[in-house]
């Protein structure tokens, strides 16, 4: 069976999902499964680290549907992307592109063909009215060229990799979740192979916390202690035990981190 999910910043008090959902099941029996409809309202960066931090887990041959989509509307382009595993669908405005990028040998395709889509034509929901029914149609077996044209004009968007630099590692915070963790763009695997023996600064603007703990999992330090780990998506991340990392030291998304090993 096919397999379909989403990810929006629709949240679930209102009908949009269940809408959505009404098309799909309209065109087919594809199963439907949520990524999250909780994305910060408008906040594509935010929509494409989930789907490029969730999208990995699933098998070959599921459709995305990602909708985090300001520019609903406008001249935006809708946009099809097969990859070497799975298949991505949203609005061109940089959602879908790092994990187009993350899965690998990517075409990207504009959605052209109104026969795939409801009429009329909402201006503020191609959720509904495009991606839903277009996700529906590829689950069935139509093919992309006839859906849309493949083009090589689109909004990219990455999110680079921390890096060393001299005796220091450099990198980004890319997402506070809901307990206050911050999550760098560090991978697990450039990091020291004794890192569990060390103690770790971590610096921010012109503050520095130092002699931060590394350690395997958050109960081994004290309740309301800093420390580093690797995060379950194999990324260094500050924490607080049963605490809020993000709002003790001050960093939100974006900021640029170095970590100094001693």
């Amino acid at each position: 069976m096919k397999r379909i999910t989403f990810l929006s910043d629709f949240g679930t008090k209102e009908g949009y999902v269940a809408q959505m959902k009404g098309v799909i099941f309209s065109i087919t029996d594809a199963r439907v499964i949520d990524i999250t409809h909780e994305i910060s309202p408008h906040n594509v960066r935010e929509g494409a680290f989930i789907l490029w931090t969730t999208a990995p887990f699933f098998p070959v041959g599921t459709i995305h549907v990602a909708i985090v989509d300001p520019g609903v509307g406008t001249e935006r382009k809708g946009l099809m992307i097969t990859t070497k595993k799975q298949v991505l669908i949203g609005p061109d405005n940089g959602l879908l592109l790092p994990t187009a990028h993350l899965l690998g040998d990517f075409v990207v395709y504009e959605i052209t063909n109104p026969k795939y889509m409801i009429h009329p034509l909402s201006r503020t929901f191609h959720g509904r009215d495009i991606f839903a029914p277009i996700a529906a149609y590829i689950a069935r077996g139509i093919p992309f060229d006839e859906i849309g044209t493949q083009t090589t004009h689109f909004v990219d968007m990455q999110f680079h990799l921390g890096e060393h630099q001299g005796d220091r590692i450099v990198g980004k915070i890319l997402y506070v979740d809901r307990f206050g963790n911050l999550m760098t763009n560090i991978p697990e695997d450039i990091l020291p192979g004794d890192i569990e023996q060390k103690k770790i600064s971590i610096v921010y603007s012109d503050r520095r916390w130092e002699q931060v703990p590394f350690v395997s999992a958050y109960g081994y330090v004290k309740q309301g202690e800093l420390l580093c780990t690797i995060g379950s998506n194999h990324f260094l991340e500050f924490s607080v035990n049963q605490g809020n990392a993000a709002q003790l030291l001050g960093i939100s998304v974006d900021a640029d981190i170095q970590i100094l090993f001693h």
